[in-house]
């Protein structure tokens, strides 16, 4: 018999409980701790708060560690 939902483990059910659980939790906290109301984070809040050339930096460190020789060139306008 299916439950209502799609779920069939109630193992994994009970985890995704806990982790929104966590989530609310953590909010409620930081609007305590710092008195300023929520807001939801925007869809452009994680590609504008990167600064680009250190990510290229880290991800050629990383390249590099794995034993990839790494060139950059400016891509094609």
């Amino acid at each position: 018999m299916m439950k209502n939902g799609g779920h069939r483990s109630g193992v994994a059910k009970k985890k995704a409980v806990v982790t929104v659980a966590h989530a609310v939790i953590v909010i409620i906290w930081h609007v305590l701790a710092t008195g300023r109301p929520y807001h939801e984070l925007d869809a452009e809040y994680l590609t504008t708060r990167k600064d680009l050339e250190k990510e290229t930096q880290q991800l050629i460190a990383k390249l590099q560690a794995l034993g990839h020789k790494v060139t950059i060139e400016p891509a094609a306008a």
